[in-house]
């Protein structure tokens, strides 16, 4: 088996935080989102996945190895791949296109999900899908009777399912997807100005093949501050649940307060602090005289003299209130 990873965007719906971190290294409960969608893949399939490939932006060196080692905690031989230009899904997938040969799954690095993986080897491949309010945002499937797909459509406004795709796919023989995404390419077909994957999927289904769908029991949208910080409170509540140890032996408490679920990393240092429940602290961040809770912050960073809730904190950040000195007469009001 082979994983293929597109997350050449630059995130821009979660900037600033994206402007240093690519989203999908963006940490989720102390783990970058991309290692733990790959972490929940090779747990949940029953084989052994043999290459990782990451097809990435202009991201540097430091995250090229960063990613290596990745998949080589999972035993598995990761590659690099660029795009370097934004022309949609399938021309992400074809920087890959050495490695899509036999069994593929390919999972685009901003979702995360808790699914059961059972992969039905007598289909050509499945399209994992959730049910949602709003479809007009996704691609989505439609069934036959007998539980088949029988149309993938982008993005639709008008409404013909509410089976969205949540960017998971797995592909029976890797060589056909292949063939299809080098036709789009070849002949320049283009759909709002992308090649997409679902037309090469929706070719290959033309041609015969049989993809039925996957289901997820929870589906983690990872694209901007508010679902980064749901997701990050549905992981936390999925750790404590599975006993997972969350808050490093080396945290220094002093007068201070944990309320999990949190995660707590390397050498953080609490002092007269509330924390929690639902935040993320990063390795050597410092919490003074504050109180924090449903927030993320990044490593090395300092927090003092704050109230902070919902809140995205990144790495090397300083957040600084310094007490006041008030005179208040009866009947004032101060609010900030």
């Amino acid at each position: 088996m082979k994983i293929i990873i597109p997350m050449a965007g630059r995130g821009s719906r979660l900037r600033p935080h994206t402007l240093t971190v690519p989203k999908p290294l963006y940490p989720i409960a102390g783990k970058p989102i991309v290692q733990r969608l790959v972490e929940d893949i090779v747990q949940l399939y029953d084989g052994k996945v043999e290459e990782i490939a990451f097809v990435i932006g202009d991201f540097g060196e430091t995250v090229e190895t960063q990613l290596q080692e990745i998949a080589a905690e999972l035993g598995a031989k990761g590659h690099i791949f660029h795009q370097d230009e934004p022309l949609g899904t399938a021309h992400a997938i074809w920087m890959a296109e050495s490695v899509m040969e036999g069994e593929v799954i390919i999972a685009f690095a901003d979702t995360l999900f808790v699914a059961n993986f059972s992969l039905d080897r007598n289909r050509d491949g499945a399209i994992w899908v959730k049910s949602v309010e709003d479809p007009r945002s996704f691609g989505v499937v439609t069934l036959n009777e007998e539980g088949v797909i029988a149309e993938l459509v982008e993005k639709p406004q008008d409404y013909v399912s509410d089976l969205a795709i949540i960017g998971i796919y797995y592909i029976r023989e890797g060589e056909k997807l292949r063939a299809e995404i080098k036709h789009l390419l070849d002949h320049d077909l283009r759909e709002k100005g992308e090649y997409q994957l679902t037309n090469a999927l929706e070719n290959m289904k033309e041609k015969g093949a049989q993809f039925v769908p996957g289901k997820v029991d929870e589906w983690m949208d990872c694209g901007n501050k508010h679902a980064v910080l749901d997701t990050s409170q549905r992981i936390l509540e999925i750790s404590t649940a599975q006993n997972e140890a969350t808050v490093h032996e080396s945290v220094a408490l002093d007068s201070s307060k944990i309320v999990p679920p949190c995660f707590i990393g390397r050498n953080v240092k609490l002092t007269n602090s509330v924390v929690g429940p639902f935040v993320s602290l990063g390795d050597n961040t410092v919490v003074t005289d504050s109180v924090i809770s449903a927030t993320i912050v990044g490593d090395n960073s300092q927090v003092t003299g704050a109230v902070l809730k919902g809140s995205l904190v990144g790495n090397h950040a300083l957040v600084e209130y310094r007490p006041k000195n008030l005179d208040i007469g009866d009947y004032s009001r101060i609010r900030e």
